[in-house]
């Protein structure tokens, strides 16, 4: 009987494909692990189930010691599809890689300084009430084991090259997070920060809110991203949901959202899943449930994202609570005049995206949601060769399993416009 050696040397198609899975597996495990269709690169190892613990509860971080974050171009994300459908679609995320930088870092930040104080009502807000002392506690512990894990933890040992752990300048100063990029510093015990701030009021509970309300000015003007904490608890009526299911749910108790799309994040805190998506044409109908049941079942360690696109028009900016992004009440509001195709050149018109991101939080196990916002000139996509695939979703948006979305997301006003210089 022949050895394979023998078929193979009397077989040039056997030697050709044997070369062929030689070189094939090469390529695969060489080929870097990235999504041109998300953008997304992933430089640190996919997540495992059982990753080794810190004592914040946390798994270990994969570090970028020579990250420079002046050259790094920001994610690239073109998540558009042909017809739209209401679903969760997410992917599950490293933990390392939850908070992005980009050569964007400096300039956001002082916008964000900018916004902070302009809308410091706005930007940022927990839900701290008189009449009940535990949920306060509950809003405390959740905010206090964010701000310690980002600042003393995730911060500096994700970006040693921006960040660095420096003792307290004296002796009422203790272990501080250096900023290599601005050159400030501050405590990362967040009950040192909080008794930093003095208030004139002598209302307890006032108190407590401003000290609250510092940890996240701090928050939101080191870190260019939004996050929203969310507490399990009963449910209380309100006017839009006057009969909630009374089983426990998620509730909004804190934010930072500087770069809020179309919506005032004020209006929403305190408010469930499903008492804030109100607004969104069939949440209720389509995805109340299983975002829920998502919200429960989420493992403290696992980390999932997902990317959402919308278009930004002229005049519009990241910093978007008063409109310019959604219609959600059209009767309340005067609606933008419609952008005619005839002059229209695309110029100051985006594709904006948001990286969505959601974890729980290991010890007081809220959940945070967070969100990065990235915007594109839609004269790139054109440019790109995507000017048909983007004018498509569009018309997508209308053909989907949610035809309301296109009003929702303020179609009719630029999709004529848009469309045309996509496809022009």
């Amino acid at each position: 009987m022949p050895t394979l050696d023998t078929i193979i040397a009397r077989t040039p198609l056997a030697i050709f494909l044997s070369v062929f899975i030689c070189f094939f597996v090469i390529y695969i495990r060489s080929k870097p692990n990235t999504s041109r269709r998300h953008g997304v690169e992933s430089p640190s190892p996919p997540p495992e189930k059982n990753t080794e613990q810190t004592p914040s509860g946390y798994p270990l971080l994969a570090p970028v010691p020579n990250f420079n974050w002046e050259t790094t171009e920001p994610l690239v994300f073109r998540p558009f599809k042909p017809k739209f459908h209401l679903t969760m679609a997410i992917t599950n995320l490293n933990l390392s890689d939850l908070i992005p930088m980009d050569k964007t870092y400096l300039s956001r930040l002082s916008l964000r300084k900018d916004l902070l104080a302009q809308h410091a009502d706005v930007v940022r807000g927990v839900n701290i009430q008189a009449h009940n002392p535990a949920k306060n506690e509950e809003i405390r512990e959740a905010l206090c084991e964010w701000y310690e894990y980002a600042m003393g933890t995730y911060l500096p040992e994700r970006y040693p090259s921006m960040f660095r752990i420096v003792s307290g300048d004296t002796e009422k100063r203790g272990t501080m997070l250096e900023s290599l990029v601005t050159g400030l510093r501050v405590p990362i015990d967040p009950e040192e920060l909080m008794h930093t701030v003095s208030t004139s009021s002598t209302d307890e509970v006032a108190q407590e809110k401003v000290k609250l309300l510092h940890l996240l000015d701090t928050l939101g003007t080191w870190i260019d991203e939004d996050f929203l904490i969310l507490v399990p608890s009963p449910v209380s009526p309100t006017p839009d949901d006057p009969t909630p299911d009374p089983s426990t749910q998620y509730h909004l108790e804190a934010y930072t959202t500087y770069y809020p799309a179309g919506f005032d994040t004020r209006k929403k805190l305190g408010r469930t899943l499903q008492q804030i998506h109100v607004p969104l044409p069939r949440y209720k109908q389509k995805l109340s449930m299983s975002m829920d049941r998502f919200f429960e079942r989420l493992e403290v360690g696992k980390a999932v994202m997902r990317v959402n696109w919308s278009i930004m028009p002229k005049g519009t900016g990241l910093f978007a609570a008063f409109g310019g992004l959604h219609d959600h009440s059209p009767d309340e509001a005067p609606r933008e005049e419609r952008i005619e195709p005839e002059g229209f050149d695309g110029e100051e018109t985006f594709l904006r995206c948001e990286r969505q991101t959601l974890h729980r939080l290991p010890k007081s196990k809220a959940v945070l949601f967070a969100f990065h916002t990235y915007t594109y000139p839609i004269r790139d996509i054109r440019e790109e060769g995507l000017g048909e695939e983007l004018a498509t979703a569009i018309e997508g948006l209308e053909g989907g399993s949610v035809p309301e979305i296109y009003p929702y997301k303020n179609g009719p006003y630029w999709g004529t416009a848009v469309k045309a210089f996509l496809r022009s």
